[in-house]
């Protein structure tokens, strides 16, 4: 009885910061301004699938350029003393002290015509290049903003590692490529779809990395959301939109996962 009252607390804030918000969004994506009942909110999602599918292959070009920079990099700190994890660790997560506004702000001072990268590349004759307004910029900021997200993952998992297992597989003559593919990389699988998932969820519904780097050429699905519940003053296919969204993450997600054991440990074989 008492673990039920204390679990009460709990429950009420699931009620009105999860459930309540999310029933409104199915609401407001189901009716009309008047209130009344109507799929077509629902069917014009349908006419923003280019929208959609830029937001998809950017997003997954900023999940694979995470994985490949946070991999080796919280592989080497994994291999670190103690002392220094915590070091690079805290230098890691350094940038998330930092608000997210700003840091995007930070690059747009970077990559304008005459920011500071131009001006270094005038030093030595070349540019000034347009970087800023681009969807390679848009990319950049996902990658900067979401990166964090992908090493804390990785090395969580890689840390646990048994340096023996290592040790074992060299013993038995497996060369450098073949204990990363039979030993490291099975056992680091969770990291890595945790890090996915952690990372392609946010970067495939923002917005405002879009807004302040990118251009039209760039727009996002988070973009066109924002503007429905803001200048075209459209909640209702705002939430559609948002739901359509929403049904997206849960499947992507769904699908990273089948690549996770049921028992949530990975075969090892040499």
């Amino acid at each position: 009885m008492k673990l039920r009252f204390s679990a009460f607390p709990y429950l009420v804030w699931m009620v009105i910061f999860i459930a309540a918000p999310l029933l409104l969004v199915v609401y407001f994506a189901v009716t009309t301004k008047d209130g009344s009942f109507t799929l077509a909110n629902i069917a014009r999602v349908g006419e923003y699938t280019p929208v959609i599918m830029g937001s998809i292959w950017l997003a997954i070009i900023a999940t694979i350029i995470c994985l490949v920079i946070a991999y080796p990099l919280a592989f080497s700190i994994s291999r670190k003393s103690k002392n220094k994890q915590r070091t690079f660790m805290m230098l890691v997560m350094l940038p998330m002290w930092m608000n997210f506004l700003l840091r995007t702000y930070a690059w747009m001072t970077l990559l304008e015509r005459n920011g500071l990268i131009n001006r270094l590349l005038g030093l030595v004759g070349l540019g000034p290049f347009q970087m800023i307004n681009t969807q390679g910029a848009v990319v950049l900021g996902m990658v900067y903003n979401f990166l964090p997200y992908m090493i804390l993952p990785l090395y969580s998992v890689i840390v646990k590692i048994d340096p023996r297992l290592i040790e074992a597989a060299q013993d038995l003559g497996c060369n450098s490529r073949q204990v990363f593919g039979k030993v490291v990389l099975p056992l680091s699988l969770p990291g890595v779809i945790s890090g996915v998932t952690m990372v392609f969820v946010p970067a495939v519904s923002t917005f405002y990395i879009s807004q302040k780097l990118g251009s039209s050429g760039a727009t996002l699905i988070g973009d066109v959301i924002e503007s429905q519940f803001k200048a075209a003053y459209n909640p209702n296919l705002g939430a559609a939109m948002s739901l359509g969204l929403m049904v997206l993450v849960f499947i992507c997600i769904a699908l990273m996962n089948r690549f996770s054991d049921d028992d949530g440990e990975s075969m090892v074989t040499v």
